[in-house]
């Protein structure tokens, strides 16, 4: 079943705090007892897109969703964008609210903090899900970034961020658009939160260094992969329309335990397109004995 409309709420009895991570003040949602879970989001959204989830897990868990630096209401520094960083961004939000382990839920870009966090504190890490973006240098990365629908990756620069300035919503619409399996799954009460959160003084620059980074991260995940693989359990979710299967395929590169779904009837934009049928499939391998 797709959303019924606009960015649901947080539970109530959900928290903010706003935790210094060196030079960058991350904001982090904090609610519930018990085991904790950690979500990372990706560009195009915030931490606001994991409230459905953080909806069916909060009874049983403690959910922590920061916004990544420089996106959403986290703080826009300098530098600080490659991966390997923002996992010690991840590893600063745990240590202040006291969770030694965490199970990590990622999409998108969150993907690649996940796998940077996990690769270097893998004891902290209980299980791990991953969801429909692929890996700097790893696997068929190169391939991956020849894609036509991929020319964002390399897409960035001071008249880039003059072109975008004041055009937030056109830009990105044009990812909710193409990379969906049906536009009209992300309604208008949506792409105007998010376009909102975009526009912020500082956002897209800071957004673009996300994708800067990408070489250093791809340097940065081959060493971590030629160290060792993950052995924790690692789900690897693909939309049918996206990465599909293929996520699982990608994921195996650098993890020993992965299991895969794919989720029918839905692009790149998981949570947003096909949101009951992604929170189970986390539920599920979450909850799985």
């Amino acid at each position: 079943m797709p959303a019924v409309g606009g960015v649901q709420p947080f539970p109530s009895g959900f928290r903010i705090e706003e935790i210094d991570s060196d030079d960058a003040t991350i904001h982090v949602r904090v609610g519930g007892q018990g085991p904790a879970v950690i979500m990372l989001h990706g560009f195009g959204d915030t931490g606001d897109m994991w409230a459905p989830l953080a909806a069916a897990l909060v009874q049983k868990r403690v959910v922590v969703v920061p916004d990544l630096r420089g996106m959403g209401l986290s703080s826009h520094p300098d530098g600080g964008y490659d991966k390997k960083t923002q996992a010690r961004d991840v590893a600063r939000v745990l240590d202040t609210l006291e969770i030694e382990t965490a199970e990590v839920v990622a999409h998108d870009i969150g993907n690649m903090v996940a796998y940077a966090f996990a690769a270097q504190y893998p004891q902290r890490v209980v299980r791990l899900v991953l969801m429909d973006a692929p890996l700097p240098g790893i696997g068929p990365w190169d391939e991956i970034t020849r894609s036509p629908l991929l020319w964002h990756f390399n897409f960035r620069g001071p008249d880039v961020e003059r072109l975008v300035a004041g055009r937030e919503r056109i830009y990105l619409d044009r990812f909710w658009n193409e990379l969906s399996a049906d536009p009209k799954s992300i309604d208008e009460a949506t792409r105007q939160h998010y376009a909102g959160l975009y526009a912020q003084p500082g956002a897209m620059h800071s957004a673009f260094n996300q994708f800067a980074a990408f070489a250093q991260d791809a340097i940065d995940n081959q060493a971590f992969a030629a160290k060792r693989k993950l052995t924790m359990p690692v789900l690897a979710i693909g939309g049918d329309t996206s990465f599909g299967a293929a996520m699982a395929d990608v994921v195996r590169f650098v993890a020993t335990d992965v299991r895969s779904v794919v989720i029918p009837s839905s692009g790149h934009w998981l949570m947003e397109e096909q949101p009951a049928a992604t929170v189970a499939a986390v539920r599920d391998f979450l909850d799985w004995k």
